[in-house]
Order: C-alpha cells, then sequence, then structure tokens
C-alpha cells in the first residue's frame, strides 16, 4: 500500500481526492468505485495492474472519502461525477484510458464511454453491466422495502444510520451487499435492522482493512452517497448528445466480471438480460466472464482471479 500516491486535484473548485501508482508515460487505467466503497476497494487491482506496466489512478468522487462535497450535495449528479473524471484525466495529461467501475461505477465507466468515447480504449465492469441511461426499470417490480427504495426516500435512511457510527452504517451495508440476496426489510424494519450486531465481515476482508473503510466516511458521512447514486436514478440526465438517451451505444472493447452469487442477479431479468445477450445490444463488443462463488465485492474476494482477467483484457486491447 505505501507505494500508492495520493493527490488532490482541484475541480471546479473542489479538492477531489486521487489515489495514484504507476509510471505517468504508461498506458493508463482509471477506477470508478461504488458504494459502500472509495478508492481503496481497488488497492488490490491498482498494485497489480501498475505492476503490468499500466498507469493505475482511483479517485474518490465528489463528497465521498477526503474528496470534498459539493456546496449543494444534494443537487449532486452522475454526470458531475462523469466530468469530474475528464477534468482529473485531463490535469493528469491523459487523453486516452481504460475505465473500470464496480458497482454504480459502471454507470459511471459506461457514462464517461458514451460522453467522451474517443478518450476511451475500453471498459471494464464489475458487479453491474451496461444500463440504459433512466430510471432502472426492475425499480418497479421490487417491493417497497428494497434498499433503493427507502434510501430514496427523503430523511429516512438519515434516520436510520443516524442511529450508529459511520463504520458500523458501512460495515452493516458491505455485510448486506456481499450476501446472494437483494436486501429487502419487512414494513416495519429498517435496512439496518437487517444486520445482527454480531454478524461478522466476510472472510476476505480483515477488520484493519475495513477500519479504512470507516474512517474514510467518518469524514464524509452520507450525504453525498444517498444523493448518487440512489436519489438520482430518477433523474434525467444533462447530456451533450441526445442520442446518448435515445440510441445509447458503446462500441469499445468492453468485459463485464460478475460474481455468480452477486445479489444483483437477483434483479427482475438481469439474468435473463446478460445470459440471453441482450445486453450486446448497447455494447456489441463485451465479453462477459462469471466467477463462481463470486459475490458483489468480486474484486476483493478473488482479487487474484479478477486481476487475472483484468490484465488479459488491457494487454489485449492496449
Amino acid at each position: 500500500m505505501d507505494q500508492i500516491e495520493h493527490k488532490y486535484i482541484e475541480v471546479k473548485g473542489l479538492k477531489l481526492h486521487v489515489a495514484e501508482i504507476g509510471d505517468a508515460s504508461s498506458p493508463a487505467v482509471v477506477f470508478l468505485h461504488g458504494f459502500p466503497e472509495i478508492w481503496y476497494t481497488w488497492r488490490h487491482q491498482m498494485i497489480a495492474v501498475s505492476n503490468a506496466g499500466f498507469r493505475s489512478i482511483a479517485p474518490d468522487y465528489r463528497g465521498y472519502g477526503l474528496s470534498d462535497p459539493s456546496s449543494e450535495p444534494e443537487k449532486t449528479t452522475f454526470v458531475d461525477f462523469i466530468e469530474d473524471t475528464q477534468v482529473i484525466l485531463n490535469t493528469l495529461g491523459i487523453s486516452k484510458v481504460f475505465a473500470i467501475g464496480k458497482d454504480f461505477g459502471a454507470m459511471v465507466a459506461y457514462g464517461f464511454a458514451l460522453f467522451h468515447p474517443k478518450m476511451v480504449s475500453g471498459v471494464i465492469t464489475l458487479g453491474l453491466p451496461f444500463m440504459p441511461p433512466g430510471p432502472p426499470a426492475h425499480h418497479k417490480r421490487l417491493p417497497e422495502g428494497y434498499y433503493t427504495k427507502r434510501w430514496q426516500e427523503p430523511g429516512r435512511a438519515e434516520a436510520d444510520f443516524g442511529r450508529f457510527d459511520a463504520k458500523t452504517v458501512v460495515r452493516n451495508i458491505y455485510i448486506l451487499f456481499s450476501k446472494s440476496e437483494i436486501p429487502i426489510a419487512s414494513e416495519n424494519q429498517e435496512i439496518m435492522d437487517l444486520v445482527e450486531p454480531s454478524t461478522p465481515l466476510p472472510s476476505w476482508i480483515t477488520e484493519e482493512e475495513f477500519a479504512t473503510y470507516g474512517s474514510l466516511y467518518e469524514k464524509s458521512g452520507f450525504q453525498t452517497a444517498l444523493q448518487v447514486p440512489y436519489r438520482s436514478f430518477n433523474e434525467k440526465p444533462n447530456v451533450p448528445d441526445p442520442n446518448i438517451l435515445s440510441d445509447p451505444k458503446v462500441d469499445a472493447p468492453a468485459l463485464l466480471i460478475m460474481g455468480e452469487k452477486d445479489y444483483v442477479f437477483k434483479f427482475p431479468d438481469m439474468e435473463e438480460y446478460l445470459r440471453s445477450g441482450r445486453v450486446k445490444k448497447y455494447v456489441p463488443n463485451l465479453e462477459i466472464i462469471y466467477v463462481p462463488e463470486g459475490s458483489h465485492f468480486v474484486q476483493e474476494q478473488f482479487p487474484d482471479k479478477v486481476n487475472r482477467q483484468i490484465l488479459t483484457f488491457l494487454t489485449r486491447n492496449g
């Protein structure tokens, strides 16, 4: 970990934290985290990729981890994250990049590829495939207690999370998301109550490693994280080209790494969308790799397997 460097890049008046390792002249890879994660979720991949001759860059989004929040966090959008990524890369002198996204970071990675196709050498996502812009169709088919619906409700997550310190909130969400079932609460239950206090962390992450997640969310809190992704899903994005919404297509080489025990597989129609190849309507050059026993955190659970697949893709398309 010591060889990873940390810096701050000013983006639209905000100081955004960026972790980096690798030679500045090497082909660049930008790692885009999900929730409840920050740059640290990519620690295994950043080192492996840099050792293979690439430049690894992992920002914390605005309002996450060590990065400044917007002056009005409740107005933050997915487009902010996409455009912040472009400014970071431009500041670092990077004109071409592989974009790797995990969880909702997949939406940022693919959004970046749609907005700035000439800058993208390829896209890799983990835990979530390309999803057409707009409100996710599966949300309507899940019950009221579905965690995203709960967190979209103004004030409800704040009250639920507010009963605990930040580390406990992140721990509970990490435990929930590592399971193979969609987190759904009953009518008189909150999402945090789905985890018994005595439940251990998954075996692939240590208490010491997890303390990093907890400490970084103690700094940032959850205001931006609740806004993006959860409260932004239903917003119509402000896009540079209307075709991005009407006929989205990413022609760059692409790879999806999906754990077969990932709870995302349980979203209505998700498995059919992937296994039937319907996703290739939007990403024609997509390869899908399924990891047996892999969870939503497959990059931490099986880092060596995931690193091999990432390096094979980067080498083939570099």
